[in-house]
């Protein structure tokens, strides 16, 4: 036993349950793990050992509270080279496109409801069916952006890469209903190409199944029963892509994790454009709300 305490696994993938010291040190002369503790509200973590012998096994771990307070964790800082895109107040530096097809049940004249609320962007069709873009002012080619997101179970959204006001971009997809995803890859008013992903969600949003799509199959790095404990619904979780290049590169991650990675092979689409959150149009989910905070962005120099 360690004399620090322990970290006890709740989900692997592998024969044996372990156990783990706090220090996440197996008995070995080197790390086990590497760990993700990315917000203040985390009560467990996903990790997967690499480079060890042990490697291939991944966990969800739950940490004990009283090793550490809410203020320790809520200092973690931010990455190097980030910059904020919102700034928890107003939306500044941010406009609403009615130009896509996600409109039309206001004939494009409104793109959606978006106002600020409890230091988020919140956004909802504003009549039945209509929906909408807000995009930044701002123009970028290669980036990563990473956000917050908690989000209603129900309405479909997006993470628009490289947008334009009628929203053509490369998506993130933040299809969270049933039969939906997360940070799958789809070419928005490309063709629908790629529409890459590794899972869906059942009915319920603590349930999903790993379903493969395009080429290459990206496995999926979370086990299902593991999901629960690793998206924490009704909680801030993060977010994160990035794109690189034209034809572009383009990996996501949730929660400190790549969930995808796609290369495009052809250029179909411009080499910079607007960052952009939807509200998709359809249905009645007027009453249904998406929301994002800490929205950053960190420029990349060209690849050559």
């Amino acid at each position: 036993m360690s004399e620090y305490g322990f970290v006890s696994p709740i989900l692997h993938r592998g024969s044996a349950a372990l156990s783990l010291r706090f220090s996440f040190l197996f008995p070995f002369s080197r790390p086990a793990a590497h760990i993700w503790l990315n917000k203040p509200d985390v009560r467990s973590v996903y990790f997967s050992i690499m480079n060890h012998p042990l490697r291939g096994l991944s966990f969800i771990v739950a940490i004990v509270p009283s090793l550490f307070s809410d203020s320790a964790l809520a200092q973690a800082p931010a990455s190097d080279g980030f910059v904020s895109l919102f700034d928890g107040k107003s939306l500044a530096g941010w406009h609403v496109s009615a130009k896509t097809g996600h409109s039309r049940a206001s004939e494009n004249k409104s793109g959606g409801r978006w106002v600020i609320e409890g230091g988020a962007i919140v956004g909802s069709q504003d009549i039945k069916g209509n929906g909408g873009l807000i995009i930044t002012d701002a123009q970028f080619g290669d980036f990563e952006v990473k956000l917050e997101m908690r989000n209603d179970f129900g309405p479909d959204s997006g993470l628009f890469l490289r947008s334009t006001e009628d929203g053509k971009a490369w998506q993130a997809m933040i299809d969270y209903h049933s039969g939906g995803n997360l940070m799958g890859i789809y070419g928005e008013g490309l063709g629908a190409r790629p529409n890459v992903s590794n899972f869906n969600f059942k009915d319920k949003v603590t349930e999903i199944s790993p379903t493969l799509t395009g080429e290459p199959n990206v496995p999926l790095p979370v086990l299902p029963e593991a999901w629960p404990h690793f998206w924490r619904h009704g909680q801030w979780n993060e977010l994160r892509a990035r794109i690189v290049g034209n034809p572009p590169h383009i990996i996501t991650w949730i929660n400190g994790v790549k969930i995808m990675e796609w290369q495009e092979k052809e250029v179909r689409h411009l080499a910079q454009g607007g960052i952009a959150l939807q509200v998709h149009g359809g249905g009645d989910h007027t009453q249904e709300f998406v929301r994002y905070r800490n929205i950053q962005v960190k420029p990349l120099a060209p690849k050559n």
